[in-house]
């Protein structure tokens, strides 16, 4: 049993990986200036491809459920993502969207019923710090609006992460992506046109490269790995591993970029691993008492059940 949980996590824990490339491949493969764009590109061609090979629409309150979802989980989120990702330094928008394990265990805590524990709390706080020591500079800009950015895509991303683990669809797992990717592609259609204008008359080799890596491997392999996480994780659990998108972003940056790592990035990227390792020991033990105390309610009902049958029939 704790092996194939390890294994589920591990699994998860490639999408935030792989969405720690995003800042890489925005800022050095795609066309600037165009956040919105990038969203619709990654998000719409993904969803119709999934689409296209599970053959599976929505039915009854799915209809509004995956819109729901893919707006918080696609649309909105992936239109913060790239506009704080322009406008603001990687380390900044990191840093910033590192409070989203935190705003996931409130949500949790009010719309599951999970319980907000003192060592959810102490790790959260420690993933930021952490976050912070590895990818913040002293000669950081904030931006206003990047900063807003970044707190509104956490702040969807969490909300999207707890509503999904509570609407559980009983559809196939790739549907449900493609639902989601969808929904959200279409509703930053028309907002990317309107503010951005149509796309580049013509776009450049590592643009295309670019956008079909997105779509391809950061959202419809990616999101695919991450809701099937949500379903068999406790979602604040599965919150925390965002926090491996800096650090991937600050390995490829020292690996690709030729950039230095000093003393505190090490310090902080330990102290980011220490907060996951914390995190999923910690919703690993609350979801133990959680099965415990429904096997209690259940065996409860089971005797009761049995000791009426046991008693005596009343005879006319």
């Amino acid at each position: 049993m704790l092996n194939n949980r390890v294994g589920i996590v591990l699994v998860t824990a490639l999408a935030p990986a792989i969405w720690g490339t995003t800042y890489l491949v925005t800022t050095e493969l795609l066309p600037p200036g165009r956040p919105l764009l990038a969203a619709v590109v990654r998000a719409l061609p993904a969803g119709l491809l999934l689409l296209a090979v599970t053959r599976r629409l929505p039915t009854g309150v799915w209809w509004w459920r995956a819109l729901v979802l893919g707006t918080l989980n696609i649309g909105v989120f992936l239109a913060l993502l790239f506009v704080a990702a322009y406008r603001l330094p990687g380390g900044v928008a990191a840093t910033v969207g590192a409070v989203q394990p935190l705003l996931a265990a409130g949500l949790s805590a009010g719309l599951l019923g999970d319980r907000l524990t003192l060592r959810t709390l102490l790790a959260g706080l420690a993933g930021i710090a952490g976050v912070s020591l590895l990818v913040l500079r002293a000669d950081a800009a904030l931006d206003g609006i990047g900063v807003a950015a970044a707190l509104g895509g956490a702040f969807v991303m969490a909300t999207g992460v707890v509503l999904a683990k509570r609407w559980t669809s009983p559809a196939p797992l790739l549907a449900t992506t493609g639902w989601q990717l969808v929904a959200g592609g279409l509703l930053l259609l028309p907002v990317a046109l309107l503010v951005e204008g149509p796309p580049p008359a013509a776009l450049t080799g590592a643009n295309v490269a670019g956008y079909a890596y997105l779509s391809i491997i950061g959202a419809a392999f990616a999101y695919a790995l991450w809701f099937r996480g949500i379903r068999a994780l406790p979602p604040t659990g599965v919150s925390f591993l965002g926090l491996l998108s800096p650090v991937v972003a600050t390995v490829l940056g020292l690996v690709v970029l030729g950039q230095e790592l000093n003393t505190l990035q090490v310090i902080g990227g330990l102290v980011v691993l220490g907060a996951l390792v914390t995190a999923q020991t910690a919703s690993h033990q609350q979801k133990k008492e959680s099965d415990h105390a429904h096997h209690r309610v259940r065996s409860s009902g089971q005797r009761r059940t049995q000791d009426g049958d046991r008693s005596p029939v009343p005879r006319p």
